[in-house]
């Protein structure tokens, strides 16, 4: 499969760059990595429209932002080289983040072992921070855990490594599916299961202590009920993916289903929040 990548050339760049990144991934483009002019956005070939990207215009009337495009096609082979030569390991409270080609670390809890490939979750981007921070805080030992679009499986593989007794990890896109079960067995996970698809697959029947969310927020508006309807009284839902703009549309939302918030983290003007099952 061929990809795309989008080059965004931002003034300002803060905090617009967001704002574009959000509005891209409903779009369906899947990852980002942010250079020092703005970003640089990746989708497959086979989902990209240069008609609909030219017409792209996040912003309102009014505000003054200037933003430019170049688009260039990237070979399945080549991926690898791009991400490797851009991916740098993280640090997250005890949590340390890093390639296969990166040295390990002895003074840290937890060390998760990833290759990204065409999956979205390195740790780098401040949904992803805000979830690993929610999971490093919970008790998670003994939890049957939900990982909805798992992308590169990290939040599972930190639930798992923090004591949960199972976690199932969704994704609809199929290279973020065959690389979570990569780096499940890279990290030594066996109580994970990988699943390909989307809410759908959520039956009722099978109910989780922690369903975690780092989706969009359009999709996690859609996807409420199934999440109400997967969880343990008192079980908790952590969400991310939107801005603090967009925390009273999710918050009313939830309340519709039976889940109130109890906790929210921010982090420059991307937002997490925690939901209690009633």
């Amino acid at each position: 499969m061929n990809y795309v990548e989008v080059t965004c050339s931002l003034k300002p760049q803060k905090p617009y760059d967001e704002i574009m990144i959000a509005h891209l991934a409903d779009l369906g483009f899947e990852s980002f990595q942010e250079t020092d002019s703005g970003f640089k956005a990746y989708i497959s070939g086979e989902n990209f429209d240069k008609e609909n990207l030219e017409a792209f215009s996040p912003f309102a009337e009014g505000e003054n932002v200037e933003f430019s495009f170049s688009i260039k096609k990237i070979n399945e082979s080549n991926w690898n080289q791009i991400w490797e030569s851009n991916f740098e390991p993280i640090l997250i409270g005890n949590c340390y983040i890093r390639a296969t080609f990166h040295t390990p670390r002895k003074d840290v809890d937890y060390e998760i072992v990833i290759e990204p490939k065409m999956s979205f979750g390195t740790g780098h981007h401040e949904t992803t921070s805000l979830m690993v921070k929610w999971l490093l805080e919970i008790n998670m030992q003994n939890m049957n855990v939900l990982d909805m679009g798992c992308g590169t499986g990290i939040l599972a593989i930190l639930a798992s490594k923090r004591g949960a007794e199972s976690v199932l990890a969704i994704d609809n896109y199929i290279y973020a599916y065959e690389n979570t079960l990569e780096n499940i067995k890279r990290n030594d996970c066996s109580n994970i299961k990988a699943l390909s698809g989307d809410a759908s697959l959520l039956d009722g029947k099978q109910l989780f202590d922690i369903i975690i969310a780092n989706i969009t927020k359009n999709v996690l508006i859609e996807d409420m009920p199934h999440y109400s309807n997967s969880m343990n009284n008192k079980g908790l839902l952590l969400v991310s993916g939107f801005f603090d703009d967009d925390k009273n549309e999710l918050i009313k939302r939830a309340e519709q289903f039976d889940l109130s918030v109890i906790g929210e983290k921010a982090e420059d003007k991307w937002m997490s929040l925690c939901f209690r099952k009633k």
